[in-house]
């Protein structure tokens, strides 16, 4: 099992998210369970390019520090909203044996969206702990009704396993210690 840490970056971390509190917190349980179980833990970051200040070197392209990577943890870059637009991270998840993916992080309509499908078509098993995911309001729905639309029917049954933190957790004990560090 790979944990996939997508877009949580200090430009779009921030209380304009639906349920943020909440958001933050799963999310951090779920990081840190799988620290403690020894399960490999990327960190995806989108880069919009030079001058949009969303890009290397600009503040609201790091981290968020609630959630920061630990220094072995890998960190790989994308410019599009999948995650597997990376070609290395794309090639480094399918050379793993256990093709179970864990993904949390933002925004649920892009790139959590694109990544989950984008996985599902790889043959990866989809894994999305609830509340480690979320969004902003936009023109047609609010980010409630839009992180509601794909947790709780997009992805269930079609492309993803939609599972409590604590249904999360277990899964990752199941699988302790596969880690190659």
């Amino acid at each position: 099992m790979v944990l996939l840490v997508i877009d949580v970056q200090k430009g779009i971390t921030d209380s304009r998210l639906y349920n943020f509190d909440s958001f933050i917190r799963e999310t951090k349980k779920v990081i840190d369970a799988a620290r403690a179980k020894n399960i490999e833990i990327i960190y995806v970051q989108h880069d919009d390019g030079p001058g949009t200040g969303f890009s290397v070197g600009d503040e609201d392209y790091e981290i968020a520090d609630q959630v920061a990577p630990s220094e072995h943890e890998k960190v790989y870059v994308k410019t599009i909203n999948s995650a597997f637009g990376n070609e290395k991270l794309a090639q480094h998840l399918q050379e793993q044996e256990d093709k179970r993916l864990m993904i949390v992080g933002l925004q649920t309509n892009f790139c959590i969206d694109a990544t989950v499908k984008s996985a599902f078509e790889r043959g990866f098993k989809v894994i999305i702990p609830k509340e480690t995911n979320s969004t902003f309001d936009n023109d047609y729905m609010n980010g409630e009704t839009t992180y509601r639309y794909y947790n709780e029917m997009m992805w269930p049954e079609r492309f993803a396993q939609c599972v409590s933190v604590e249904e999360a957790i277990i899964m990752m004990e199941r699988n302790y210690g596969t880690r190659d560090n």
